[in-house]
């Protein structure tokens, strides 16, 4: 069972349109409505792959229950946790020509009660959990330490963790060693503080995470494909999309290819780009099923490009 914790949960709606014209009424070609964040992503794509899952997360006002009736719809188990503030609403403008635009709003503010109480939901879920995904921002409320006492308080349970997310909330959080962390590369070059060109670049940036604490480090690099650098060595993985059409929530499904794969080694990586290669070719935030995959399209190797330049640049912020 894969466990999930999203703080700062959100409930998503995806609007098609045929192009982004500034000060003008769109009219949309379609619309979706997902119960988003990236724990909740994670938790849908475990689930669309047929394994237990159990979401954790605040929930508050009409979105929140929104958000907890759309997953019960996709059979995902919720454990919330209720808060006084209101779940956040983000809105993402999907163009025909693949471009994506996303407004994401700040979410509630959780009080010092709040926070105790969805560490205890962890706490008594996690009994069961093969894996704790922790991902996401912070809502406010929160300090860049929470993720890092959530962390520790899993491995004196006897649990794994894996971490996604970026700024101060990871660089505070890799003293606790999280078992395994998911940065992209923009993520990565902030955590070390440099800029990354190429695929060596993010290697050397992973080592050192590693050194700081994280166990594995798992690299989403975009177009680029993944890096895995852990004790077994380092891997390099890819696989070739015909089109993308949204790369929403393509990186959680990634994650949750890869703990459902058993979260190390080189099977998992091929799991985790094949996840993330068919996540970017289906629509909005929808999440692949078996039938979406193609593992044999994907290259894993130890043989990592690292004079590749990166299409997308990791610079900090």
């Amino acid at each position: 069972m894969i466990l999930t914790v999203t703080p700062n949960p959100s409930l998503d709606r995806t609007y098609d349109i045929p192009g982004l014209e500034r000060g003008n009424v769109l009219r949309a070609t379609g619309e979706r409505v997902d119960p988003g964040g990236k724990g909740v992503n994670v938790s849908r794509a475990v689930a669309a792959a047929g394994h237990r899952t159990v979401a954790v997360l605040p929930l508050g006002g009409a979105p929140g229950a929104l958000v907890a009736e759309l997953l019960a719809g996709q059979g995902i188990e919720t454990a919330p946790v209720p808060i006084a503030g209101v779940t956040r609403s983000n809105i993402a403008l999907a163009e025909s020509d693949g471009t994506l635009t996303k407004i994401n709003a700040p979410g509630p503010e959780l009080t010092p009660d709040e926070s105790q109480a969805l560490l205890s939901a962890v706490g008594a879920q996690s009994r069961t959990a093969d894996w704790i995904a922790c991902c996401g921002s912070l809502p406010r409320g929160l300090t860049p330490f929470w993720y890092a006492e959530l962390v520790t308080r899993a491995h004196e349970s006897g649990a794994r963790v894996a971490l996604d997310t970026s700024g101060p909330s990871l660089t505070a959080a890799l003293s606790a060693r999280p078992d395994v962390v998911k940065p992209n590369a923009a993520e990565l070059a902030e955590a070390v503080g440099r800029p990354l060109a190429t695929v060596g670049d993010a290697v050397k940036a992973a080592e050192e995470l590693r050194m700081l604490g994280a166990g594995t480090v798992l690299a989403s690099l975009g177009a680029d494909g993944q890096l895995l650098v852990s004790d077994a060595g380092t891997f390099y993985g890819a696989a070739s999309v015909a089109a993308v059409r949204s790369d929403v929530g393509a990186g959680d499904a990634s994650l949750a290819g890869f703990l459902a794969a058993g979260g190390d080694g080189e099977g998992a990586l091929t799991a985790a780009v094949a996840h993330g290669a068919a996540a970017v070719q289906l629509p909005g935030s929808v999440m692949p099923t078996p039938s979406d995959l193609d593992p044999a399209a994907v290259l894993v190797t130890a043989d990592v490009p690292l004079d590749r330049a990166l299409t997308q640049q990791g610079s900090p912020r």
